[in-house]
């Protein structure tokens, strides 16, 4: 028997509930491909921003920044366009730094889009193998008790096995997404620091080219 042949009987002999479980795999798995798509997109577009506005970062050159997020949507230009806005109409560094944080907190929100839906999506195959088998195991204790004596072991055996198989399926299903939900998580992280590492280099530069009188800051 061929390993697609063994898949195929493991998944016939897994019971009714394999099939639920086999829906949230389904889900997981297009959750987690088109996340990674769009988190990968977004940190392409970043890195690409970066490399062009490196020099202009370190001299707060802020006319440079704001003309190349003109010609751009990555995420790292439209942070520091939100604060070189701010800037325009008050030149302290809080306002700034303000402006540039509510910018970072919208992105957020798109980058963590969907994806705590694969640990949700891990705990329900799980409990929906667990569930199947004690299904599945009380369907064979009341088809064993009215079989015939000598049919017992043999039936019951091969229907624990059935119903175990349903656990086994809903772990293989739970532990790979929870795998993606955490990789998803570690590069949502890495994008937002990059943002937020970003809008404290602006700073920086803004505060060393131009510093902040200290009667207006209080």
């Amino acid at each position: 028997m061929s390993f697609f042949d063994s898949i195929i009987a493991f998944l016939q002999n897994g019971g009714t509930f394999i099939y639920p479980i086999a829906l949230v795999l389904i889900i997981g798995l297009a959750i987690t491909i088109e996340r990674w798509l769009y988190l990968s997109s977004v940190n392409r577009a970043n890195q690409k921003a970066l490399s062009l506005i490196q020099n202009a970062l370190k001299t707060g050159d802020v006319a440079a920044i704001d003309n190349h997020a003109k010609n751009s949507n990555a995420p790292v230009l439209n942070v520091l366009k939100s604060g070189i806005t701010r800037l325009s109409n008050a030149n302290q560094r809080e306002d700034v730094e303000y402006a540039m944080e509510e910018t970072i907190m919208e992105y957020m929100l798109r980058l963590e889009k969907r994806t705590p839906f694969l640990a949700i999506l891990a705990n329900i195959a799980t409990l929906l193998g667990l569930l199947g088998t004690i299904m599945g195991l009380i369907a064979a204790f009341s088809a064993v008790a009215n079989a015939d004596p000598a049919e017992k072991a043999n039936l019951l055996s091969a229907s624990i096995s059935v119903a175990m198989n349903t656990t086994a399926f809903g772990l293989i299903t739970a532990i790979p997404l929870i795998l993606f939900h955490s990789s998803l998580q570690s590069k949502t992280t890495t994008i937002t620091d990059s943002l937020e590492m970003v809008g404290i280099k602006l700073l920086n530069s803004l505060s060393f080219n131009k510093p902040v009188d200290a009667s207006q800051s209080k």
